[in-house]
């Protein structure tokens, strides 16, 4: 029993190509670290952390080579799992370089990768000197992409109409501040300063139309 016609294949396909056509930074990007995270699958263990340390966002690096390894740092996965982050970056990174345009929606991810890296990387500085944190966590490594993406969910707070504007924004506060609370740890202070950072870029979407009101949006895919 067919459950998808030829025709409606060839329609839904037609849809997917737009929609990445619409969002061509986060798909590039996306397709960028697919590419890395098949090279970290061929990595001995051993290698792989080496490698990633060389990359890494921490303390040494960014007092030595800041501009690569912000740079190289967006470009991996710590953990090598690549799916979860192409369904993340097409739910937030794609709505929002849609709603943005891609010059603002990338001038939020690296307001929010940058200044989240230095905040989260200078209080585990400020622990280091104060003998709170181990020496070693000058190389700790510190890879990834959820800087941006906490960054981007921060600033779709203004893509929702109120008030469940409200009701997203409690949601993602709870989110990233709850593993601030109870975790404590240099990337939960990095997670939640994005999300700020994310929420201080309102004066990039005041011109960016009307926000989306969900229950518009269920009502009118509800009419027979």
């Amino acid at each position: 029993m067919r459950f998808f016609s030829r025709r409606s294949l060839s329609r839904l396909s037609a849809q997917v190509r737009r929609y990445v056509r619409s969002a061509p930074g986060t798909y590039l990007w996306l397709a960028g670290l697919f590419v890395t995270t098949i090279a970290l699958h061929h990595m001995s263990p051993e290698f792989e952390e080496e490698f990633l340390r060389q990359r890494s966002t921490n303390i040494h690096e960014l007092s030595t080579n800041p501009v690569r390894v912000l740079i190289t740092s967006a470009l991996w996965i710590d953990g090598g799992r690549w799916l979860p982050y192409a369904v993340l970056y097409s739910v937030f990174h794609a709505q929002a370089e849609r709603w943005l345009g891609t010059l603002r929606w990338l001038a939020v991810v690296v307001l929010a990768h940058v200044l989240a890296t230095y905040f989260s990387e200078g209080a585990l500085l400020w622990a280091v000197h104060q003998e709170l944190a181990p020496q070693s966590a000058v190389n700790t490594l510190d890879v990834g992409v959820s800087y941006a993406l906490a960054g981007v969910v921060g600033v779709l707070t203004y893509r929702i109409a109120a008030p469940w504007r409200y009701v997203y924004l409690v949601c993602v506060l709870v989110l990233y501040g709850t593993p601030l609370l109870t975790g404590r740890t240099f990337t939960d202070l990095g997670h939640f300063t994005s999300v700020l950072v994310g929420l201080a870029c309102y004066p990039l979407v005041r011109d960016r139309g009307e926000p989306w009101d969900p229950v518009t949006t269920v009502t009118r895919y509800r009419r027979p």
